[in-house]
């Protein structure tokens, strides 16, 4: 009797393990899976907002304004903020809020050289006292690519 008894729950066990059941109906010749009711639709999510060409703490984009600040370099990337594909050879820069396009005359404070950029990317990200990020080809021509940091002054020349 014992034995009947545990052959009983060694069966209910086993059964209670195994997968469930599907569901089906049945009909006179064929037996098919009842139909999943469709889950409901997601929300959609707001899409990200595009970079704003000026940021609402934006400096003075008239003609002769002035920053101090530091200048540093970058030559990684393949698209910039502003659609371009990235050329560590063009006289090009980043900067955090001036609208793309815009012509920036770039001094550097050590060695007293020029160049003349435009802002097509954003940047730079982190440190507050840099001011731009320069192409490759624009720190050459200042003479930091050894230093990758220098003081800078930048003169905006004109906004698109």
């Amino acid at each position: 009797m014992r034995r009947a008894a545990l052959a009983a729950l060694a069966v209910l066990a086993l059964a209670a393990c195994g997968a469930p059941a599907k569901r089906t109906t049945t009909t006179a010749t064929t037996t098919t899976k009842a139909p999943r009711p469709k889950p409901a639709p997601r929300p959609k999510r707001p899409k990200p907002a595009t970079p704003a060409t000026v940021a609402p703490d934006a400096p003075a984009t008239a003609a002769g304004a002035i920053e101090r600040g530091q200048a540093v370099w970058y030559a990684s990337g393949r698209m910039t903020a502003s659609g371009e594909r990235f050329d560590k050879h063009a006289m090009a820069a980043a900067h955090r809020t001036l609208p793309f396009g815009t012509r920036v005359k770039v001094t550097a404070t050590k060695t007293g050289r020029t160049v003349i950029v435009r802002v097509n990317d954003r940047g730079p990200f982190g440190n507050k006292r840099r001011i731009i990020d320069l192409t490759e080809a624009a720190a050459r021509k200042l003479g930091i690519i050894d230093a990758g940091v220098a003081d800078v002054t930048l003169e905006i020349l004109g906004a698109p």
